[in-house]
């Protein structure tokens, strides 16, 4: 079994800053334009919110005003301001460049224990740095996955799957559950080995790395993952399974 250092987020979080940049280089205007599959969004819409969203992870890190939601849920303020700033991708694809660079430069500097706020909680760099991942990831599923262009899993999934595991607890919580102990056995797509939970918990999750990571992102049903469970309580967590910025 591999073992998860958390120093390697920073790394890891560039490089698939990197590969994103690499794929989004290609695009046309007209690829651009296409609906992604995050609903009423096009692909430019897609990169905007990522990028506002590395503005504010920069912003919040430093200590300065963020936007402000107000009474808007999570996902009503994220709409409007993907709405309210819309643009072509001569602008907003150089506006993501910049804030990817410098949100991860702020988030490798910053003081390692301490939290900024967020969503639902105040996060530390490296689970900060988790959830961008965990965002570019699924985001780029949802644009790559239209345009057929090809997005291999990496073993980089492994600390999207320890932020949904780790998060189980709230995920529970917020269905009205009590939690229980729930261990992930997971393999990477390299056919590595990725452990999450109690060696003795009697409830567990078994499979691809890449599906965990799905189901966790809403992108995969459980029912059709190819996920294994054992246990009462493994195939509620699995249901249950986010990878909530918590």
């Amino acid at each position: 079994m591999a073992r998860l250092s958390r120093v390697e987020i920073f790394d890891d979080l560039e490089a698939e800053y990197d590969r994103l940049d690499g794929i989004f280089a290609t695009l046309s205007d007209e690829q651009w334009a296409r609906p992604s599959a995050a609903e009423g969004w096009s692909n430019i819409d897609v990169l905007l919110h990522l990028a506002q969203s590395e503005e504010t992870v920069a912003a919040t890190v430093k200590g300065d005003v963020t936007r402000e939601r107000g009474a808007m849920t999570v996902d009503e303020a994220m709409d409007f301001w993907v709405r309210a700033e819309r643009a072509g991708p001569e602008v907003v694809y150089p506006r993501w460049q910049a804030a990817r660079r410098i949100s991860v430069q702020v988030l490798r500097t910053a003081d390692p224990a301490k939290a900024s706020p967020w969503a639902s909680a105040p996060l530390r760099p490296a689970t900060m740095a988790t959830t961008r991942l965990a965002e570019h990831w699924a985001h780029a599923l949802d644009i790559t996955g239209p345009l057929d262009i090809p997005y291999p899993d990496t073993d980089r999934l492994r600390h999207i799957a320890r932020l949904g595991h780790r998060t189980l607890p709230y995920a529970f919580q917020l269905a009205g559950e009590e939690p229980v102990p729930i261990r992930a056995e997971l393999t990477g797509p390299e056919g590595t080995s990725w452990q999450f939970g109690p060696e003795d918990a009697a409830d567990v999750i078994s499979g691809p790395l890449g599906a965990f990571c799905r189901v966790g992102a809403q992108r995969l049903k459980p029912e059709d993952s190819g996920l294994t469970t054992s246990g009462p309580h493994a195939a509620t967590a699995l249901r249950l399974l986010r990878n909530y910025a918590a």
